[in-house]
C-alpha cells in the first residue's frame, strides 16, 4: 500500500512533469507552494534513509536537498552514507556515574536520552580523546550560504559532479561538544542504520567550520540495544558533499554484565514450550532490528506507515519485525479513535524493555526458546557443535504443527530466521 508521501510526489511529479525536466537539465527545483498542494512540505522533504524515500524516487535513483527555507533541488544525486558495523570492534565498558540520581540507565530509548547518557558518562570526552568537553551547539539554525559540489549518477558507472548554491537554508544539530582543540557535530539515532543521509552532518560542519577556529568533527552515532556506536568522520574536501572518509568507529557500553553460555543453556533448560500463536512464523533475520523496533515503541504507539517514514525500515522490513514481535508476544495491535491501525508493546514487552542489559537480553532469549521451533534447532546446534544446516532446520519445523506453513520454498524461508536467531542468541553469550 502506498503512503500518503507516495501518492502526494507521484501528483507532484506528472502535475510539474519532474522526470522530464530532470531528464533534459539534470535536476528540478520545487518550492514549498508547490509541495504544499498536496501535502506539507516539512512531511514531504526529509527522508533521513533511503528506505524513507517515496516510492517514485526509489524508482528514478532520486533524492532532494535543500537550497532555501523554502526550496529543494531534486537530482540523481549521491546524497547518502552506507553504514556497515565492524565486528572486529568492541564496545568498551563504562562504569554507571553512582552520583547522578537522574540519569535511568534502563530507560535510554530516545535520541535525546541516548545522548544526554553518552555526554554525562564521558562517553563523548572519552571519542574526543580524552579532552574535556562541553555541550555547545545544538537544535535548528539557519545554515548561511554556502556552495559545493555532489556527484550525480548519470548512467549505471558514470557519475558527474553538480555544484549546488545552499543559501539560508535550515538545519539540525543532535549536540555539538566543544573540547579545548575540537567542535564535534553529533547526528545521533536510536536504532542501527543501513546509511544516513550526508546532509544531515555536511550543512552544519560547513556552516561552523567557517565560524570556529577548531577542528570540527562530524560524528554519526547510533544507539542499540544498549550499545553506542560513534562514527567519526572528515570531510577530505570542505567544498566536496561526497568526500566523507570514515576515520574510525568506537563502540561503548554502560555497565554490562556479561552474558554467558552457562546463562544460555539454563534458560534453554527451564523453557517450557508453548502453542504455536496464529499469526505469521518470522521471517526476519536481523534480531538486532527487532529489539529497535522494541524500543522505539517504549515511548510511541506507532503506526506501520510512520515506523516506515521515520525510522530505517523499509515497508516490507515493517511488516515482517511487526509480526516477529507479535510472535513472541511483546507487540500488540490496535486501532486508534481515527481507525488506524497501531502498535504497541504488550505489558510484559514494556516490563522486559525495562531492564538492564543482561536481563532484558535473557528475557527475550527465553521468550524465543518457549518456541520449540528455536528450542530444538539451539539445542541440536550446542549437541552438533556447529550450525545446522537449512535442511535440518526444515525438518525441526515440520515436527512443530507451525501456523500457514505448507510449502517447501517457505519453510525453507523461515528455516533462515530461525538459524539466524540461534546466532544472535549465542552472540550475545560471548
Amino acid at each position: 500500500m502506498k503512503s500518503k508521501n507516495d501518492l502526494a510526489w507521484a501528483k507532484l511529479f506528472e502535475k510539474y512533469n519532474i522526470l522530464d525536466e530532470i531528464a533534459q537539465n539534470g535536476c528540478y527545483t520545487i518550492n514549498s507552494k508547490q509541495i504544499n498542494e498536496f501535502r506539507e512540505s516539512r512531511l514531504m522533504t526529509n527522508f533521513d534513509h533511503k528506505t524513507n524515500l517515496p516510492q517514485i524516487f526509489q524508482e528514478n535513483n532520486l533524492s532532494v536537498l535543500p537550497l532555501t527555507r523554502g526550496s529543494y533541488v531534486i537530482a540523481k544525486f549521491e546524497a547518502y552514507q552506507k553504514v556497515e558495523y565492524s565486528k572486529k570492534v568492541k564496545a568498551v565498558p563504562v562504569p554507571k556515574r553512582e552520583d547522578l540520581e537522574s540519569l535511568d540507565y534502563n530507560n535510554i530509548y530516545s535520541e535525546s536520552a541516548a545522548l544526554n547518557c553518552a555526554y554525562a558518562s564521558r562517553i563523548i570526552q572519552d571519542v574526543l580523546g580524552g579532552e574535556e568537553c562541553w555541550l555547545t551547539v545544538s537544535g535548528r539554525m539557519s545554515t548561511k550560504t554556502f556552495n559545493f559540489c555532489i556527484s550525480v549518477k548519470i548512467q549505471e558507472l558514470e557519475k558527474k559532479k553538480r555544484e549546488i548554491n545552499v543559501e539560508n537554508s535550515q538545519c539540525e544539530i543532535d549536540g555539538g561538544f566543544e573540547s579545548e582543540t575540537k567542535l564535534a557535530l553529533i547526528e545521533a539515532k536510536n536504532t542501527k542504520c543501513e546509511d544516513f543521509l550526508i546532509r544531515q552532518i555536511y550543512y552544519p560542519y560547513r556552516l561552523w567550520k567557517e565560524r570556529v577556529s577548531k577542528k570540527v568533527v562530524p560524528i554519526f552515532m547510533t544507539f542499540s540495544n544498549d550499545v553506542f556506536s560513534f562514527f567519526i568522520y572528515e570531510f577530505e574536501e570542505a567544498e566536496n558533499y561526497n568526500s566523507l572518509k570514515l576515520v574510525e568507529q568506537r563502540d561503548y557500553i554502560i555497565a554490562p554484565e556479561p552474558i554467558n553460555l552457562g546463562d544460555i543453556k539454563l534458560i534453554l533448560e527451564r523453557a517450557k514450550i508453548i502453542s504455536e500463536p496464529e499469526v505469521p512464523f518470522p521471517q526476519a533475520d536481523k534480531f538486532s532490528r527487532i529489539i529497535d523496533l522494541f524500543g522505539l515503541l517504549v515511548e510511541n504507539e506507532l503506526s506501520k506507515e510512520e515506523i516506515t517514514s521515520n525510522y530505517d525500515f523499509d515497508k516490507r522490513q515493517t511488516d515482517y519485525y511487526f509480526n516477529a514481535g507479535r510472535y513472541l508476544e511483546l507487540i500488540e495491535k490496535f486501532k486508534d479513535e481515527d481507525n488506524t491501525i497501531r502498535v504497541k508493546l504488550t505489558k510484559n514487552g514494556l516490563k522486559i524493555m525495562s531492564l538492564p542489559h543482561k536481563e532484558k537480553n535473557l528475557a527475550i532469549v527465553k521468550q524465543i526458546l518457549e518456541h520449540k521451533p528455536f528450542k530444538e534447532t539451539l539445542k541440536f546446534y550446542l549437541k552438533k557443535s556447529e550450525p545446522p544446516t537449512k535442511d535440518e532446520v526444515v525438518n525441526i519445523m515440520k515436527q512443530c504443527k507451525l501456523y500457514n506453513i505448507d510449502a517447501e520454498t517457505t519453510y525453507r524461508r523461515r528455516a533462515q530466521t530461525v538459524l539466524r536467531w540461534i546466532e544472535w542468541i549465542l552472540d550475545i553469550s560471548n
